[in-house]
């Protein structure tokens, strides 16, 4: 038989392990990306046509785009481990997931394979990021003032009969 206090609630997923594993894969993948795009992707670039030169382009944007969203997110959530913000913080605009542009897959079928991967790398830890941003969210209570209005009705009639 399974307790509700045994579910693992968000705050014990996001561990500062976590956040720190997948920092070093966004920097990681951050740093092929660069490589690629500055080096071997220019050449590979120049072996497309007008058109799907122009979607290489776009695609490069896009990755970095989500790759420093991540990096950004992930250095939200350090911050709030060591205390320099609170947690309670998370929802307002600033400290979310920033929105990231997803990738036509129309476009990214005709671009180099290893092109490719780091697009296709580059959505999938930007989705992983995304749902541990959303389960913040999810896990935060929110607050009824119908909730509060009952809460300060027990308390006065607790107070008053004593």
């Amino acid at each position: 038989m399974t307790d509700s206090n045994d579910t693992p609630d968000l705050q014990s997923r996001i561990t500062p392990r976590l956040i720190e594993s997948l920092y070093t894969e966004a920097m990681i993948l951050a740093d092929e990306a660069r490589a690629y795009f500055d080096d071997e992707g220019r050449e590979e670039r120049l072996t497309l046509e007008p058109f799907v030169r122009v979607g290489f382009a776009c695609e490069s944007l896009k990755v970095t785009t989500r790759i420093m969203h991540i990096v950004a997110w992930l250095l939200t959530q350090r911050a709030v481990e060591a205390g320099e913000i609170t947690g309670a913080d998370g929802g307002r605009p600033e400290r979310r997931l920033g929105k990231a542009t997803e990738s036509d897959p129309a476009v990214v079928e005709q671009l180099p394979p290893s092109a490719q991967r780091l697009i296709n790398s580059s959505a999938d830890l930007y989705a992983r990021i995304r749902r541990l941003d959303e389960g913040q969210l999810a896990d935060e209570p929110v607050a009824s003032p119908a909730r509060a209005l009952m809460g300060r009705l027990e308390r006065d009639l607790i107070w008053n009969r004593t």
